[in-house]
């Protein structure tokens, strides 16, 4: 299902981030047909930062309950790999017996740092995030769809370097692109995909240019847009929108119109489910 929807440039599709059970249901339910195990949203609940300050167990632990809690398949950031290839290898093969569907990882330094932070973040030698490639594809080559992520863009790097490796990163086994932009509009982004010509399909991070219609990324041949964050930060308002009422106002009146009900939460995670079962299973022969 994942390499149907990454791995094509006939329509444009779409990865809605989780952290966790709750966040993956709501988007399938919503209509998501893949979902994206957001290093930085996980890392965010947490309560770590998103510089490899939640370890690579603890990532694979959050995405066997996103995998459980729903059907559809999931694309992890696996950062650049929490290491060298050997962690690279290893995080990829724990991913899939966890049941994810895909893997993407980035040629950052480790520890990395989330992009859209600081200046001028250190790339992987080419060569070196090359190898880290190989050998995910030599462990999971059959299990995995592999998004090469390049970081050049978000470094400060012209358009070339990004280029370069692409092509060194597709010779390299993997499955699809993800170029990786902190402007504010499509511009650097939209010159690297006439660039690369669909030499493999191309995933995008709209995070800082989400102005942009849709339109433009089908008309570009895009194949997958990735809304990286939106429902922790959906989450983290709202939180924190609720908390600051109850405290100024001592009480939850106010607020009770505005969250969901304890219902919602019983039909999301299907708790008529449970009572069917209790009924079949629990009852008196």
């Amino acid at each position: 299902m994942l390499r149907a929807q990454v791995c094509s440039n006939d329509d444009l599709s779409f990865l809605m981030e989780a952290h966790d059970g709750l966040s993956a249901t709501i988007a399938q339910r919503s209509g998501f047909k893949g979902l994206w195990a957001s290093g930085l949203s996980i890392a965010s609940s947490l309560g770590y930062r998103d510089a490899n300050e939640a370890s690579w167990t603890q990532l694979v632990q959050s995405v066997e309950r996103i995998v459980d809690s729903t059907e559809l398949p999931v694309l992890v950031d696996g950062d650049g790999g929490f290491g060298n290839f050997n962690n690279a290898r290893l995080l990829a093969r724990k991913l899939h017996q966890a049941g994810a569907a895909g893997v993407s990882l980035e040629d950052s330094c480790f520890p990395k740092l989330n992009s859209l932070i600081g200046e001028r973040h250190p790339l992987a030698d080419i060569d070196e995030f090359s190898g880290r490639l190989r050998a995910v594809k030599d462990t999971v080559a059959e299990h995995l769809v592999l998004v090469a992520r390049i970081e050049a863009l978000i470094a400060g790097h012209e358009l070339n370097e990004a280029i370069l490796r692409a092509h060194a990163y597709a010779e390299a086994g993997a499955d699809a692109i993800l170029i990786h932009s902190r402007k504010s509009t499509a511009y650097e982004m939209l010159s690297f995909v006439t660039e690369w010509r669909n030499r493999l399909p191309v995933v995008i991070v709209p995070t800082t240019y989400y102005r942009t219609p849709m339109s433009t990324f089908r008309d570009a041949g895009i194949s997958t847009v990735i809304w990286a964050n939106h429902s922790l930060r959906a989450a983290a308002a709202a939180m924190r929108r609720v908390c600051d009422s109850i405290v100024a106002q001592e009480g939850v009146a106010g607020i009770e119109p505005h969250i969901a009900p304890l219902s919602e939460i019983f039909e999301i995670l299907r708790y008529d489910e449970l009572a069917a079962a209790e009924k079949r299973y629990l009852q008196p022969r």
